[in-house]
């Protein structure tokens, strides 16, 4: 009898979820609260209680090749970067595609109430799980294995009393996710609080219509360009090779030449908004237009608010503005699991004990897990579908976890490496990188991207796969849940990016590129393919190579990069 599987949240991490569930031949059931799947992603004009809610135009900040599920590419004609809608459709395409629906899997406007373990839990790993439908019925059910699906967008962080006056404000104040559309607000002066994703974009919307808006920032923050290089998208530089680099420089070099590749651009002391952090200290800010709406006097950049009183505003400069009809609060989410009992796993400041940013280490057996707690310098949708594939094969008995110790020592560990590289923020309590985090976890499922293997049957892919963007496609080279199409999604991923921009003919011959440019980067693959198969097989050579054991000689030569 196959082992049924509770799916809690029907957004993009509980897709994944249910699909990894049947690949693996379980049986998933999913309650979702609303009346539709896709979560985050999904605009409705009238917020939910306990869910994020996003504007009307809102556009992903990761690409489509980077941020689509691994075995189902996004197709060439949809735009790089997708507006709400269209992620909508390939979620729709995903569900269809895979016979998710057709297995009735999901059940909507389903609440769960309560997620507790059954009397012989010890022994069965079982939970009862409680839900109620939007009539208050309530009912019952036994699961052999629980998957929370609900991300880290649940409950708006509003820190009201950090904004004496705030009670007393003459004009409107709410926060960023009940902002819709700027046309209510147009001739109006407003304030946005927060430099975030949401703070910026909200900011350049409104600045369009408004008399003013006025971007209140703490800190400042390090402004990153959808468009990258050439006019490709910005994240198509996130590759193995530049992963390898960093892991060898110095933390201080390699935020120095970022900031400084940042700063051709537009200089970000010259418009107010250059943090005291380095680069690679914060989740960064990526908004193409806030620049020309700083240039063009329409946003203007300020310091933290010390006080409103009526209708204005005093910030910790001492300047202040009049007349102030609207402030947003673009300060986050707070996530919680209200469902589960308090002392099993207990949220403070942000923060959750979970091995891997999944499994609660005290269980006695491993049938709890947590898909998509984290907040990636990437795209949250293949993490979540490689979280699921490994938790989905650790419920079946395929994977085993360590021990409880070893948990919690890796826990600690990722907790002080957090604390010694970025600033204190909540939103940083669950921050991972991209492609280590990738790794670690397609290393526990056994489909982590063999660069060796790859470079002796197939150079053409293993350049792909160390040079270019580092697609979810590589999951699915090797291992449990290989994919036959992998490697031509990865040889054509170039294809369906460019298939999106030439939407006109033209006659012109493409630029070639330098022989000699392609022969060092090759010889630079090499090298740095040299160097990664030494380390992870003679890790007395990391003795050897280990970066500060040379920084010191060099410094002096190079004065300007620290």
């Amino acid at each position: 009898m196959s082992r049924r599987v509770c799916v809690i949240g029907g957004g993009s991490s509980g897709l994944t979820s249910i699909k990894c569930c049947l690949d693996e031949g379980l049986e998933p059931t999913c309650f979702e609260s609303s009346d539709d799947i896709g979560g985050l992603w999904r605009f409705k004009e009238n917020p939910e209680a306990d869910r994020a809610s996003i504007y009307h135009s809102v556009i992903i900040n990761t690409s489509k090749e980077m941020m689509c599920f691994s075995d189902f590419p996004i197709p060439a004609h949809f735009p790089n970067y997708m507006h709400n809608s269209l992620i909508m459709d390939y979620f729709r395409m995903y569900a269809e595609h895979f016979q998710l629906t057709k297995h009735i899997l999901i059940i909507y406007t389903i609440r769960v109430l309560q997620v507790k373990p059954r009397p012989d839990f010890s022994r069965s790993g079982q939970w009862d799980v409680e839900t109620e439908n939007k009539k208050g019925e309530k009912e019952k059910h036994i699961f052999d294995a629980v998957m929370i699906c609900i991300g880290h967008h649940c409950h708006p962080n509003l820190p009201l009393h950090d904004f004496p006056g705030i009670d007393k404000f003459k004009g409107q104040y709410f926060h960023s996710r009940d902002y819709k559309t700027a046309e209510e607000w147009r001739g109006k002066r407003v304030v946005v609080i927060g430099i975030g994703n949401s703070g910026g974009d909200i900011a350049v919307e409104l600045s369009r219509v408004t008399k003013q808006v006025f971007l209140s920032t703490r800190r400042g923050a390090w402004i990153l360009n959808r468009v990258g290089q050439q006019g490709v998208p910005m994240d198509f530089q996130l590759n193995r090779v530049l992963k390898m680099a960093q892991s060898v420089l110095p933390f201080g070099l390699v935020c120095r030449l970022g900031e400084n590749k940042i700063n051709q651009r537009f200089n970000h002391s010259l418009y107010s908004l250059q943090p005291k952090h380095r680069l690679f200290s914060q989740h960064p800010t990526v908004n193409d237009e806030l620049p020309n709406r700083i240039l063009s006097g329409t946003v203007q950049v300020k310091p933290n608010i010390r006080r409103l009183q009526g209708s204005s505003i005093e910030f910790d400069d001492g300047t202040v503005e009049d007349n102030i009809d609207l402030v947003v609060f673009a300060t986050g989410y707070n996530f919680s699991f209200p469902f589960l009992p308090s002392n099993m796993l207990p949220v403070s400041g942000n923060k959750a004990n979970l091995y891997k940013y999944m499994f609660p280490p005290g269980l006695e057996r491993p049938t709890l897990v947590v898909i998509g707690l984290v907040q990636p310098l990437g795209a949250i949708m293949p993490i979540s579908e490689m979280q699921a594939r490994w938790a989905t094969r650790v419920f079946k008995g395929l994977n085993k976890l360590p021990s409880m110790d070893c948990m919690l020592k890796d826990i600690k560990h990722k907790e002080e490496t957090i604390a010694k590289r970025y600033v204190t923020s909540q939103r940083h309590t669950i921050q991972v990188e991209y492609i280590d985090y990738m790794d670690q976890i397609a290393y526990q499922v056994g489909a982590r991207p063999s660069l060796l293997g790859l470079f002796l049957r197939d150079p053409g892919v293993w350049l792909c796969v160390l040079l270019g963007p580092c697609t979810p496609y590589q999951y699915r080279l090797r291992g449990p849940g290989q994919w036959d199409g992998a490697r031509q999604a990865i040889l054509t991923t170039w294809d369906r990016m460019a298939g999106a921009l030439k939407t006109r003919p033209s006659d012109i011959p493409e630029p070639k590129q330098s022989s000699l440019l392609l022969t060092l980067t090759v010889g630079a693959a090499a090298l740095a393919l040299g160097y990664y198969w030494n380390i992870h097989n003679h890790p007395s050579l990391l003795i050897a190579l280990d970066p500060t054991t040379w920084q010191d000689k060099i410094k002096p030569y190079l004065p300007v990069l620290w």
